[in-house]
Parts: C-alpha cells; structure tokens; sequence
C-alpha cells in the first residue's frame, strides 16, 4: 500500500472539510477509515489500498456539502495519483456506499461492502445519536424530525449491514439507539 498517497489523502480531506458541522467532518472520515481496517482484518484477501481511499475520500463529493458531479473531487485527488483501472474501482466502492442512494442494493465488491459497513456503523450507537442531532441542528431541524431520523433510516441500520464482523458490532450500537429512544420517550413524556 502506497502510504504517501494515503497520507496525502488525510491532507485532502482535512482541508476539503474543515467547517464541516453536519456529522461528516474529517472526525467521522477517520472513525469509518479506522472501522473499514478493522473489519478488513477479518478479510485477509480484501484490497486495503482500495479500502483505504475509499473511506477517506468517501464523502468529498457528498451532495449534502458540495455541488459536485461525477465525483469530482475524488477524481481530482486520485488523478495522477493512481492508475485509471484503480480510480475506477475506486470511485465504484464510493457511489455503493451511500445509505440512500443503496437502500436495497447489495456493494459489488468485499471492498465495497467493508466500506459501506464501516459508514453505517457511524450512524449507530453514542456517535450516530450524536452525528443524527448535528445534522439536525445544522438543518434547523426539531428534535422531532430528527428523532424521526432514527425510524426512518438509523434503526434499519443493523439489518442492512454486510458483512459478519460488522454485524457483530452493529448489533451493541443498534441497542445502544433503542435504549436512547426509551429513555428520550420517558423523557420527553406530556
């Protein structure tokens, strides 16, 4: 794996998302490339280099904080960079991470799957509740709408997860939101 590139790839994005506020700052790039590595040890024959940049650059072109297309901002980093069959398969492990635009669909790839597990798993537990009311407040949305997050999308999380070490840890952060949502539903009683 080539570390000059990987390290490059950390400057890129600290300076590419450094005002972020929505929950996808460089904090949660580094939690969802540090889990990739983590479940891609489970997997011996994964591609880390691809792992790797997919995690970090995983969010560069995302809609909710750049007017991109065609992932540009990823294919501007990698440009030169890497060879185009790596790019390519690099971008693919991006566009098969996002939680919407994937719903139901299966990665193509181990290193795909990797990726997007670790990206979901920063949607769940103490992290996700934290990441879920950011991103409200940062969209002046009511705790309402965003408590509503947690059905709409946050606790279907563990269920769409792909992989078997990440199922292992989706199901205590999975928990850890229903306890959340009880404990706010007490709370939040009339």
């Amino acid at each position: 794996m080539n570390e000059q590139i990987i390290k490059d790839a950390k400057e890129y994005i600290e300076s590419l998302l450094v005002d972020e506020s929505t929950g996808h700052d460089v904090d949660h790039i580094y939690r969802v490339y540090r889990t990739s590595l983590e479940i891609a040890k489970d997997y011996p024959n994964s591609n880390l280099f691809y792992i790797s940049l997919a995690a970090l650059l995983h969010d560069v072109d995302d809609s909710k904080i750049f007017k991109t297309t065609n992932n540009e901002n990823a294919r501007k980093f990698l440009a030169n960079r890497v060879n185009k069959e790596d790019e390519e398969s690099i971008i693919q492990i991006i566009n098969e991470i996002s939680f919407s635009k994937n719903k139901d669909k299966t990665p193509t790839s181990l290193e795909a799957m990797i990726v997007q597990d670790a990206d979901r798993l920063d949607a769940i537990g103490a992290v996700g509740v934290a990441r879920a009311f950011a991103y409200g407040g940062n969209q002046n949305r009511p705790l309402s709408k965003s408590i509503e997050h947690f059905h709409d999308k946050l606790l279907l999380i563990k269920d769409k997860l792909n992989t078997e070490a990440a199922k292992r840890i989706g199901e205590e952060r999975h928990q850890f939101l229903l306890d959340f949502l009880e404990e706010y539903k007490k709370e939040t009683r009339d």
